[in-house]
């Protein structure tokens, strides 16, 4: 992959054959066969995506400050191999074969009393997936889920096959804008908890750069515009791979009411992304393997110009 090739270009990783094949054999010959079958699948994943190898191997340069080894690579593909698998047995079986300990729960649910909805912004670490431990906890609570389909479509089917009340859960990414925020304001109104990325922007985006890492990296500004607009309490949350069966989900609210003045609106935006990329980095100290953005996470795009971070503004009203 090209410095300047965007994460959207590059292909889903399998296909659909492939990925009802693990289904299958996770699913009647069990998780341990399944997670046998994850060291051929990394090693042809090392072999075969030499663009998401070399990211790796950048990225767990930059975490560990050295050079690092190809077990080190492989350990890292394995990691994220291994929470696809997961999302098999979670949507399949809930969190009954796995140990999903909860840090902050209680200050999310003060959140949520307050029936305003919340926002979570979670990052591509560790297992997002690992969030609808809540709904199994709380199945009273609306949770959405902000997802581009489109992205990885078969790996979309196979989940909704799975579990088909899912679909209905997910506000599709790959839709305009507008009906984007629509959908979180309708689901938000009802008092629900809507997740989302935020770490990553797509093709079309405007990106502002902030320290990750010890260089400039680029962060979406839609999903502090958007909280702007919905002005409902924002929580971050990281779900942590542990190893083996054992995920750890983390909440740390970060704001009752996000505000962005417009006269201020760089700084402002600069001070959000910042304090979300600081916390972002310290997970990534915690769990280094637990990255998963496998391009130049680093080299995607130019710094946003203010005056189109204006114009995105202006687009979702705030």
């Amino acid at each position: 992959m090209s410095a300047d090739e965007h994460w959207q270009s590059r292909p889903e990783g399998g296909g659909r054959f492939a990925l009802w094949l693990i289904r299958a054999i996770a699913l009647y010959g069990g998780r341990r066969l399944g997670r046998l079958c994850l060291y051929p699948i990394t090693l042809y994943f090392y072999l075969r995506r030499g663009p998401e190898r070399l990211a790796s191997k950048q990225y767990l340069q930059r975490a560990f400050g050295r050079p690092v080894t190809p077990w080190q690579v492989l350990k890292h593909i394995h990691c994220f191999a291994a929470t696809i698998l997961d999302r098999i047995f979670l949507l399949a079986h809930g969190e009954k074969p796995f140990q999903i300990e909860m840090q902050g729960l209680e200050l999310l649910d003060e959140r949520i009393a307050q029936g305003r909805g919340v926002l979570l912004f979670g990052s591509h670490q560790g297992s997002f997936e690992a969030l609808r431990a809540i709904g199994a906890r709380r199945p009273e609570l609306p949770l959405r889920v902000v997802l581009d389909k489109q992205k990885t479509p078969a790996m979309t089917e196979l989940l909704e096959a799975l579990a088909p009340e899912v679909g209905a859960c997910v506000i599709d990414a790959a839709q305009d804008g507008t009906s984007i925020a629509l959908a979180m304001a309708e689901a938000c109104q009802s008092g629900a908890v809507v997740a989302m990325l935020a770490d990553r922007g797509r093709g079309h985006e405007v990106l502002r750069r902030t320290e990750l890492l010890g260089s400039p990296a680029p962060f979406p500004i839609s999903p502090w515009l958007l909280a702007q607009a919905l002005q409902v309490p924002v929580v971050l949350c990281f779900g942590l791979y542990l190893g083996g069966n054992r995920y750890r989900l983390i909440f740390e609210p970060l704001a009752d009411r996000v505000d962005i003045p417009r006269n201020n609106r760089g700084p402002a935006l600069d001070a959000l992304i910042a304090g979300y990329a600081r916390r972002l980095e310290h997970y990534i100290h915690v769990a280094p393997y637990n990255w998963f953005n496998f391009y130049d996470f680093w080299q995607d795009t130019p710094v946003a110009a203010e005056s189109a971070a204006a114009a995105v503004g202006e687009r979702v009203g705030v």
